[in-house]
């Protein structure tokens, strides 16, 4: 681990000019913020993440979960992931959240996990957490040893020819099937970012994860109100049980009325780059019967553009699997 600065941020408006100011000074100086550090920690550890300035915001306030009286759920970005898989608004109106999470890391992890910090979870390849391979991700330019390399666990969604990288995130995909909002400030003021557009594809620039801007800091994620009648459900296939990421998972978000479905909400974990909403298996349910062959339909229709690389091509069949059977748990045919 390499020598850093060390500051602790007493509000909001501190940290964004602390990590602004560092920037500026030390032209472009590398500034993380420091939550509960789980993924920060680890990769600085392995000399992946070299900040130079580290501005810890546990600090500021940002734990708390409100309901609106819209009936939107504001989730501070400080929130941790078992504070939040608990909480019982979640557990009641967003199953498929409380489930990811609980599908996600360890107890231990989750009580130190907040939400924001997930949010950047970044992926475990075995090339980016190495610092002596090759890595776009890592070093641009220097190459995709996971191209014809181990490739088991990556992805088979939204590559490029420069990163297959899977995003590893539980939380995500859940948050991505409930039409999350991300709220962010920085120095031009806040903005919030629908979470669909959060995430930036690799294309020719891997290194370039999220579109969020130097300095900016998630508040925030706001979900907005379940209509009701809606159920949701997430599905997770790994390795092992315990402690596992997923080699395909499936947030589903759906709602029925007359008996056909009227609202449905897909997103796929363990094989994309980002948590990958499937507007084509949404589009291919809506107004359809819950039937277990039209779940078969959407499952084909999610995974069509699937890319497989040298030892991940069984991600895709298992993949349709996950989402068919996410489906009729959610919503049982007939």
């Amino acid at each position: 681990m390499e020598n850093f600065r060390y500051t602790a941020a007493a509000d909001v408006h501190e940290a964004i000019r602390l990590a602004g100011a560092a920037a500026t000074a030390q032209q472009g100086a590398r500034v993380r913020f420091l939550a509960g550090g789980t993924t920060l920690v680890d990769l600085m550890k392995l000399d992946v993440e070299t900040p130079e300035h580290v501005v810890d915001i546990n600090g500021l306030g940002l734990d708390r979960v409100a309901v609106s009286s819209d009936g939107e759920v504001h989730i501070g970005a400080l929130v941790r992931n078992a504070d939040l898989a608990h909480h019982p608004h979640i557990r009641a109106h967003y199953p498929v959240l409380s489930q990811a999470l609980l599908a996600g890391a360890s107890a231990q992890l989750r009580n130190m996990a907040t939400t924001g910090g997930n949010l950047l979870q970044r992926t475990r390849c075995v090339y980016f957490r190495d610092p002596d391979s090759a890595c776009n991700k890592r070093e641009p330019g220097s190459g995709c040893p996971a191209i014809g390399g181990y490739n088991r666990n990556l992805a088979v969604l939204g590559t490029s020819a420069h990163c297959i990288a899977s995003n590893p995130s539980d939380m995500n995909v859940a948050l991505m099937a409930l039409d999350a909002r991300v709220r962010v400030q920085g120095g031009s003021g806040p903005r919030t970012i629908a979470l669909a557009d959060f995430y930036l594809l690799p294309g020719d620039t891997p290194e370039r994860e999220t579109v969020l801007q130097a300095g900016e800091l998630i508040t925030d994620v706001i979900l907005p109100p379940q209509p009701e009648g809606t159920r949701s459900g997430y599905l997770k296939l790994r390795d092992r049980a315990s402690y596992e990421f997923a080699l395909a998972s499936a947030a589903v978000a759906l709602r029925a009325e007359d008996g056909r479905i009227v609202h449905a909400g897909i997103a796929l974990g363990g094989v994309g780059t980002r948590p990958w909403r499937s507007p084509q298996a949404e589009q291919a349910l809506l107004g359809q019967a819950p039937d277990a062959a039209r779940y078969a339909q959407a499952a084909e229709a999610a995974l069509r553009d699937a890319v497989p690389q040298s030892e991940n091509g069984f991600k895709i069949e298992l993949a349709r699997r996950c989402l068919a059977h996410a489906l009729a748990t959610t919503l049982p045919p007939g």
